[in-house]
């Protein structure tokens, strides 16, 4: 016999908590931006317990990691985990990525909410870097009509960054 399956919310908040929640940096870092938005389901209702992770490059476009040929940049975490307010609001602090080798500045994207057997994943672009983008491959893949899915919006010294997890204009997502 098979054990049920079952969705990855929506008591994301208590079972998955982060110490530095949504802070990538500490706060007074300079350079330091906010990408705040909302989390949509497919009838255009905010999801008020799903949980928005991130990973990135720090500002020069490496990783704390071994496998980042150029060396690991001691220190620098990169992740950033924020669940969802009851509008369906979330928000990360964080700095600008450098670009990675042959790919355009983003942020890996997690979403984690109820009704979801597995999380689903994305990135988000910048307008800044609208030259890189053409020559991004993934970002490349997608087509040019959905690509905005994909791009934040500058605003008020930050960035807004709004999921729609289906519907007509849902945020493309990639099958990792």
């Amino acid at each position: 016999m098979s054990t049920p399956s079952q969705t990855v919310g929506p008591f994301l908040s208590i079972g998955l908590p982060w110490p530095d929640g949504p802070d990538v940096v500490p706060p007074g870092t300079p350079g330091a931006v906010t990408i705040s938005g909302r989390v949509f389901d497919g009838a255009g209702v905010p999801v008020p317990d799903a949980m928005v992770e991130t990973w990135q490059a720090d500002a020069d476009g490496r990783f704390d990691h071994p496998d980042d040929l150029r060396g690991p940049v001691i220190g620098w975490r990169g992740f950033g985990r924020c669940p969802t307010e009851p509008d369906g609001g979330y928000h990360i602090n964080t700095v600008l990525p450098g670009a990675l080798p042959g790919q355009a500045p983003h942020l890996d994207v997690s979403v984690f909410a109820r009704g979801l057997l597995h999380r689903v994943v994305t990135r988000i672009y910048f307008p800044e870097h609208a030259d890189a983008h053409a020559s991004d491959p993934v970002l490349a893949s997608v087509p040019e009509q959905r690509r905005h899915t994909l791009v934040a919006v500058a605003s008020d010294g930050g960035y807004l960054f709004d999921i729609r997890l289906q519907g007509a204009e849902e945020t493309v997502f990639f099958d990792v």
